[in-house]
């Protein structure tokens, strides 16, 4: 994300009264209105800060905007189809554009994808766009090379949905990169958002995540349980980024990690894995 980006709240934004964690895989299918309803209300304050992001040189990750030449994350990205799965305001399908992928945007929230068409006309700069649930999507199999997904999909749809769902979409050997919360970070939060010294909560069973002050729900798995996942469905995990808040890092009052904190534990992480080649 370009420097000074604001995140949603799970993410790290306004004080958190706790949450309410689910015991194991749930099957409910609520989540994908939930969300949808609770991005609508967000997509005005994106709207805002659209112009900012579409015009950031630099592909960056997470709330540390740490930058992608540091952690090398993605492939080469040129010539590639690429599904950002839930894009939002789609900025990071049009860097990825602006280094010559073919990128497509997904999101469920209408809003969201109107403030990315709005950014297309503004930077001539275009691309599909396509409202629907990363859990549902009407295209067809085999259709890309990448699969990405940067607080997108990665927390906000079901992993036991989202995930076999990527793996039908990407062609042997594409790859599948995602950012989400770290899991010493899920471990440890503490009832205002702040990462703590202090397991709070069960790694076991860790699921599906409802949040008292708002409707949201969230997704979060342990390693074990990504790493089976993935196995699952055809992946090889390639790379387990743990990301680290830089030197210097400000806290920000809009992001609740304190960044001494995130210097000594990852708040983030980013998944890169690979479908298996044909054959």
């Amino acid at each position: 994300m370009p420097p000074g980006v604001d995140v949603p709240r799970r993410i790290g934004g306004p004080a958190l009264r706790g949450h309410v964690s689910g015991t194991g895989p749930a099957h409910r299918d609520d989540h994908v209105e939930r969300n949808r309803e609770v991005w609508t209300t967000f997509a005005p304050e994106y709207a805002e800060r659209a112009p900012r992001h579409w015009s950031a040189d630099a592909i960056t990750w997470g709330v540390w905007n740490v930058p992608e030449s540091d952690v090398q994350a993605l492939p080469d990205v040129r010539g590639m189809d690429v599904l950002e799965l839930g894009c939002g305001t789609g900025y990071v399908s049009a860097w990825l554009a602006r280094r010559g992928a073919r990128p497509v945007g997904l999101d469920v929230t209408r809003d969201q994808l109107t403030t990315a068409r709005r950014m297309q006309e503004r930077f001539e700069l275009r691309f599909p766009l396509v409202e629907a649930s990363a859990e549902r999507v009407p295209l067809r199999d085999g259709a890309f090379d990448l699969a990405i997904s940067e607080y997108g999909a990665s927390i906000w749809c079901n992993p036991d949905v989202w995930i076999p769902e990527a793996a039908r979409l990407l062609r042997p050997g594409g790859w599948l990169v995602f950012l989400c919360n770290s899991v010493i970070r899920m471990l440890t939060e503490d009832e205002l958002g702040n990462g703590g010294r202090e397991l709070r909560r069960d790694y076991f069973g860790m699921h599906r995540i409802e949040w008292p002050d708002d409707h949201s729900v969230e997704y979060h798995l342990g390693y074990g349980a990504w790493i089976r996942l993935l196995r699952a469905n055809g992946f090889t995990v390639e790379r387990l980024i743990e990301v680290r808040a830089p030197e210097g890092a400000a806290l920000d009052p809009r992001c609740l990690v304190d960044p001494d904190w995130a210097r000594r534990w990852p708040s983030e992480e980013i998944w890169v894995a690979r479908a298996r080649a044909a054959g």
